[in-house]
């Protein structure tokens, strides 16, 4: 071209560097092209406008969703639309790649785009070569789609900010990862640090408190709620001069700070650096903004699960009492244990109240569901309860009077949904310390088990009512028992025994097995048994309901000095003798199956199965006995002495009857007169005793060596014409 010659039209120019203008307008949905792009996208080489539908079937279907999805970008950052496009034929084959340039604007009233830009064909990239890192190749999408639903999970899988922050400094972008990440948040008008990755804590002290209003990047991000790009050292210092000198030393060559935006809020912002350059194209922008909005989202979501768990523990710490002032020869362990999922705190509680007489009271209960109102109802019944015991009233009252307490509040109302009608399970527990005697009034909750001196755990049968809140009028009788020297109380609602989908007797038989092998103090036993249930070895013995769902647990043990229980230092030897005590009144002949459940309990390691089946039976006999000829109560109490295969059982039927019975021989049809006979028979020594008031009927009998053998048992009492009681009923042929 000669000085002075008119230049070239722009249209030549294009054709000449191979180049083809199009216009699109989403407001007509039309796209006109030139001759050149014409050819480009496969058609005849001339000038031609395009439906929206006709341009979309010439591209990559990934290439029309990355053309939507850049195009609100660069108009937001106010940057050119860069895209490489896939151009395919009739066939679904891909003729060519080429790259298109764009500068989109966009109309506010219509809220319409009209984009204006070039195509050019352009050589694939040979993979693994310096260029190919920067191509916007079916290879790297598929990188970026795969890092992007990795990154995804892992970030909604993070529980914490501590974790959000660790899965984020993880991540390694395709084609380009940040060598150092910081997470910026907002306090008032001031700029913080919520985390970072890459930096020694002293190096980014100069940003940790930083004003809104500073000449920083991640302080115009935070206000504008835009993005802002540094491909260079140099574009950084012309944009921000005055931290310049504290970004310098760290030798980074490109930066990316992001708005961290939830719900239409900046809540801070995110900034990705690079130790070699980077362009930031449309596509590298795209993979770093779906980054931040993803972080954005777990960043939230963590502050408020930590901000739930925060107030879900201090609503916990502030119901559940302190254990108070050490018991004089008795010690004191409890545990309370949220489920695993949703709110923290539940229905669940545990309490130690002193009373006016000098003794304490052991409180466990569980307030029906797992929610807000749960937890709110759990902490005015446990306010209410404490109330009534420290006004001196004895346990069936306390219970009593709670139960028409929780009936009021939850059936008071008119405006009450039958859904929100609660009831609550209690077992209450007064306790002398100087004596070890036990009141016990119990209100549909899981009977207390004692562990005895010598290891052996039993479910301590007592009287219950209804669950608290059913009926106002409801009656709630007490049990009385003592706590021997050495014997351990435990309480605990029903998720210590269910937990793992356990039902109530799997449950039990896991724990007691916990119990009997436990030989630390009862600190120790309360770890041990929480471990049990929720530690890696449960997973091991699930139930047969494994989809039930876990609940709150709440235990309670109560140990009385002795041989079986200390605290100063850890137990060798068990002593040699297991002991029970059981009274039924005359008003509860159906306690005589109690008696019998009690005794198997006890004698649960006994070698000789027989002799169970005997001692069960006379058992029965002895205490039907008492209710049928006499006006009095019956005291049955066990007791097994001795070590190894060689032990003795020995059992006393107390009353305060002044007749002594006598043997009989009935006739074949008699009804009764058998009592006596079943005891020689089966017994190996027998006898009766009088005392100064009543009298004391008693057997033994004696392990065998082996549990082959037998010395008494109920095989040999019916071949001698004995006729045993029913399991459930009393048994017949009474003295």
């Amino acid at each position: 071209m000669r000085t002075g010659e008119p230049l070239p039209s722009v249209g030549d120019v294009l054709a000449a560097l191979a180049t083809g203008l199009w216009h699109w307008d989403t407001a007509t949905g039309l796209v006109t092209v030139d001759a050149e792009a014409a050819r480009l996208l496969g058609l005849p080489a001339e000038r031609t406008t395009l439906t929206e539908s006709q341009t979309r079937a010439r591209l990559h279907p990934e290439d029309w969703n990355e053309i939507t999805g850049v195009v609100p970008l660069a108009v937001d950052e106010g940057t050119l639309a860069e895209v490489r496009i896939r151009i395919m034929d009739e066939r679904g084959q891909v003729i060519r790649v080429v790259r298109s340039r764009s500068k989109p604007s966009f109309d506010p009233d219509r809220r319409t785009y009209e984009l204006v830009g070039t195509l050019q064909e352009v050589t694939e990239p040979v993979p693994g070569t310096a260029a190919a890192r920067n191509a916007v190749t079916g290879d790297w999408r598929r990188s970026r789609e795969a890092f992007l639903l990795d990154a995804g999970r892992a970030l909604a899988e993070a529980r914490s900010t501590a974790e959000v922050l660790r899965v984020a400094g993880g991540l390694s972008m395709p084609g380009f990862s940040p060598d150092g990440l910081v997470v910026f948040g907002v306090e008032g008008d001031w700029l913080t640090i919520i985390g970072h990755h890459g930096h020694q804590p002293g190096d980014i002290r100069p940003f940790s408190h930083m004003p809104l209003a500073a000449d920083y990047p991640a302080a115009e991000v935070v206000r504008t709620g835009r993005a802002v790009y540094l491909s260079s050292p140099e574009q950084y210092e012309t944009r921000y001069p005055a931290t310049w000198p504290l970004v310098r030393h760290f030798g980074r060559h490109s930066w990316a700070f992001l708005p961290l935006t939830v719900a239409g809020r900046t809540m801070g912002a995110w900034m990705a650096a690079f130790t070699y350059p980077v362009a930031f194209t449309p596509d590298e922008r795209a993979v770093l903004a779906t980054v931040a909005r993803m972080l954005a989202q777990a960043l939230s979501r963590a502050g408020a699960a930590e901000s739930e768990r925060e107030l879900t523990e201090g609503l916990q710490r502030s119901m559940l009492p302190s254990l108070g002032p050490e018991i004089p020869g008795m010690r004191v362990a409890a545990r309370y244990i949220p489920t695993g999922g949703g709110l923290q705190v539940g229905g669940d509680w545990y309490d130690m109240i002193p009373l006016p007489s000098g003794r304490f009271a052991l409180v466990v209960g569980d307030v029906q569901g797992h929610d807000v109102r749960a937890a709110g109802l759990m902490g005015q019944l446990r306010i209410a309860l404490r109330a009534y015991a420290s006004e001196g009233h004895r346990p069936d009252a306390v219970l009593s009077r709670a139960s028409r307490f929780l009936h009021g509040i939850t059936h008071g109302s008119r405006d009450e949904h039958p859904s929100d009608l609660r009831f609550a399970t209690c077992v209450y527990v007064e306790a002398d310390p100087a004596t070890g005697l036990l009141e016990i009034a119990r209100a549909g909750h899981p009977d207390p088990a004692i562990r005895m001196a010598d290891g052996t755990v039993m479910m301590r049968p007592t009287a219950g009512g209804l669950p608290l809140g059913i009926d106002p009028d409801a009656d709630y009788p007490t049990t009385g028992f003592a706590l021997e020297a050495g014997e351990t109380l435990m309480l605990c609602t029903d998720g210590l025994i269910e937990t793992g989908g356990h039902d109530m007797e799997s449950g039990w038989r896991r724990l007691r097995a916990v119990l009997e092998e436990h030989q630390g103090d009862v600190e120790t036993l309360a770890d041990a048994l929480v471990q049990a249930v929720h530690g890696p070895t449960s997973h091991h013995t699930t139930g047969p309901l494994a989809d039930r769902r876990e609940d709150d647990i709440a235990l309670l043990l109560l140990c009385r000095a002795g041989d079986g229980c200390r605290w100063d230092d850890t137990l060798t030897e068990r002593p040699k003798v297991r002991r029970t005590l059981l009274s039924v009144a005359q008003d509860e002949p159906d306690r005589i199956a109690e008696a019998r459940h009690h005794l198997r309990e006890l004698l649960h390691d006994w070698l000789c199965a027989e002799q169970v089946d005997s001692a069960v039976l006379l058992v029965s006999e002895m205490v039907t006995n008492v209710l049928v000829h006499t006006d009095a109560d019956a005291l049955l109490l066990a007791e097994v002495t001795g070590d190894g295969d060689r032990r003795r059982l020995r059992v006393e039927v107390t009353d305060a009857g002044d007749d002594l019975p006598h043997k009989r021989r009935p006739g074949e049809l008699a009804s009764s007169g058998r009592g006596l006979m079943l005891i020689e028979l089966l017994a190996d020594a027998w006898g009766v005793d009088p005392r100064g008031r009543g009298k004391s009927i008693w057997f033994e009998l004696y392990e065998p060596d082996g549990a082959g053998g037998v010395s008494g048992g109920v095989s040999e009492g019916l071949a001698r014409g004995s006729d045993p009681a029913p399991p459930d009923g009393p048994a017949p042929g009474a003295a």
